[in-house]
């Protein structure tokens, strides 16, 4: 349906120049922190902002001076509001009106996606009295209705309840299913990225770090910026320093902190360079456990000793809270079912495998 793409394109007051190409019928997931400006990239692609440089293309055609009326885009935000005196049908016919449909064919559509999102009971109610998942739900059926080349959600469902979000995504989902349309979702929420599991484009301070399939990302950040904001909780990150030991290279915690852990075979290889040299050891929170072999006098090699300042369950395991002596981390651990059992000192192991190393002064990943 169409390609978009964005060539050296900036806006407003930022110094950098974007680029980015969203394949034809292609679902991305535009992510960053808030401040990114992931909201603009969508305004740039639906002509509600201007560029200041570079081109935006629909395919090979140059977009930047056309209209947004004319761009063919569907776009919903946050903040959609339907018009409150008009019903949910008038709602939806608005834009088909404007576009000089059919009578016939306006009732068709809007009949077909009222039962996808299940607003049949609704059309005819007035919108003023619709919950606010409600209208999102109407601001979603819109945008359908007109079967755009191209959809831009931006944050749509970031204020519902976390339930009426799943559900919102899950619509969103199958409608890249069926349809044939361009789909680019922008999101403040690493979670979000990856329960959409598309391609995803992290975006910070105007440059984009990485780009690729969101459980990629998560498995391995490019760098310690991206470490830092992807993930739910995000990955721990402790400064420290590699040494050459007989038996190979040793992670050591600066700050007189518990962890001295040896590196993984492949991982020595490819760190010779950094001995010496400050670095950051970082492993998502499932990748650290209770040493549960250290209580009969077995401590695994890349086990280390943590104060548990606080347990949180979180069903089917428990969050906790640990500190080293000179870092905090978060485990999140199957082995433990408390919520009042803070003040334990423990031993824990990392899965060095799953380990990752950053270079402290480039922030670039190296194994």
């Amino acid at each position: 349906m169409a390609t978009v793409t964005l060539k050296d394109v900036s806006a407003g007051a930022t110094q950098h120049s974007l680029n980015l190409a969203i394949h034809d019928r292609e679902f991305a997931v535009v992510c960053g922190p808030v401040g990114s400006r992931i909201s603009s990239i969508l305004r740039l692609v639906a002509g509600l902002e201007d560029a200041s440089q570079g081109d935006i293309l629909f395919d090979d055609r140059r977009v930047n001076e056309v209209a947004p009326k004319d761009r063919d885009v569907g776009l919903l935000t946050r903040d959609y509001v339907p018009y409150p005196r008009l019903s949910v049908f008038e709602n939806l016919a608005i834009g088909l009106r404007r576009g000089k449909f059919a009578e016939a064919e306006i009732k068709k559509r809007i009949s077909a996606v009222a039962t996808a999102l299940g607003l049949e009971a609704q059309l005819e109610g007035d919108a003023s009295e619709l919950s606010r998942e409600q209208q999102l739900f109407v601001g979603l059926a819109r945008a359908m209705v007109r079967q755009p080349k191209i959809y831009l959600f931006d944050e749509p469902f970031s204020d519902l309840e976390p339930a009426a979000a799943r559900r919102g995504r899950a619509e969103i989902a199958k409608l890249h299913q069926r349809s044939s349309a361009t789909i680019i979702y922008a999101t403040t929420c690493p979670a979000e990225a990856l329960a959409f599991g598309q391609r995803t484009v992290v975006l910070l301070d105007d440059v984009v770090e990485q780009d690729a399939v969101a459980k990629n990302i998560y498995d391995a950040p490019a760098n310690l910026a991206v470490a830092r904001f992807f993930g739910d909780p995000s990955m721990n990150l402790v400064p420290g320093t590699l040494k050459q030991e007989r038996t190979g290279v040793v992670f050591s915690e600066a700050g007189d902190g518990t962890i001295s852990v040896p590196l993984a075979a492949n991982q020595s290889v490819a760190v010779n360079d950094l001995v010496g040299k400050p670095v950051v050891l970082g492993f998502h929170p499932g990748d650290i456990e209770i040493d549960s072999a250290a209580t009969e006098g077995k401590q695994g090699l890349a086990s280390f000793r943590a104060l548990v300042e606080r347990a949180e369950p979180k069903g089917s395991g428990t969050d906790l809270y640990l500190q080293t002596g000179a870092h905090a981390l978060i485990a999140s651990s199957q082995l433990w079912g408390e919520s009042g059992a803070g003040g334990h000192r423990l031993q824990f192991r990392i899965t060095m495998e799953k380990a990752h190393l950053f270079d402290a002064e480039t922030g670039r990943r190296v194994t």
